[in-house]
């Protein structure tokens, strides 16, 4: 056994140490989690977007609403309609690639492209997911908020929007998580990324265990930590509800 621990270790200081190696597992970190962040908040915003417009519309549809502010809700919930359909029915890998070979081929900022890929693949999921929140929140809000002279959008943003983040914040969090793991494709366009990281180590050792082990053991830690920080914000949220 301590053969074998010893051999482990002598591979551990050739494969990361020698050479300052190591480097390549932390800058790919910084960069998983950059574009993570980054393509998140992209995510969220585009996904709250649609979300109220297709809630509005469906609304809108309910009370048989005419006029030119219907028309626009009704062109843009089919834009919406249209994108989701085409984001969550094609590959990630494949929409990476379209972005960065055709639609921001002049851009040499990988970040950039990698960010918006994710962000505009992101907000087709988190569309859906503030919709279930904003329908699960009773609709009695929503008449309780105009009738204290709020308006539509006041009343959306004041007190149905902080309920349904609320309702729906496991499954952000688990978007979040499917985020930061799809991320390592982002070798596919050259991005020095996690993943990569430790596959430059590999093709420089020719030692692909050590490598690939500690690449999914960062990215475990990761998923463990967020889905540890999750678990605490709903006992606390459940607590604030019970008080």
């Amino acid at each position: 056994m301590s053969e074998w621990f010893s051999g482990i270790k002598a591979k551990f200081i050739l494969d990361f140490i020698a050479k300052q190696r190591w480097k390549y597992i932390t800058d790919g970190l910084k960069v998983t989690l950059e574009v993570t962040f980054l393509a998140l908040i992209l995510g969220l915003v585009l996904g709250a977007v649609i979300a109220v417009i297709r809630t509005t519309h469906d609304q809108l549809k309910e009370d048989q609403s005419k006029g030119f502010g219907s028309f626009l809700i009704k062109l843009a919930d089919l834009i919406c309609r249209v994108y989701l359909t085409v984001i969550r029915g094609t590959p990630t890998m494949v929409q990476l690639l379209i972005m960065f070979f055709i639609v921001l081929a002049s851009s040499n900022n990988k970040v950039m492209v990698a960010v918006i890929t994710f962000g505009v693949n992101s907000g087709a999921y988190v569309a859906e997911i503030f919709r279930s929140g904003i329908m699960s929140v009773d609709k009695g809000q929503m008449e309780a908020g105009r009738s204290l002279g709020l308006g539509y959008t006041d009343t959306m943003l004041q007190i149905i929007m902080p309920q349904a983040i609320k309702n729906c914040l496991p499954a952000l969090v688990n978007e979040m998580i499917t985020l930061l793991k799809e991320t390592s494709i982002c070798g596919y366009i050259g991005l020095n990324e996690l993943t990569r990281g430790g596959d430059i180590i590999r093709g420089a050792t020719y030692d692909a265990m050590l490598p690939l082990l500690i690449v999914a053991v960062i990215y475990l830690v990761i998923v463990m930590f967020f889905t540890w920080l999750m678990g605490k914000l709903e006992r606390r949220l459940r607590e604030s509800d019970i008080r």
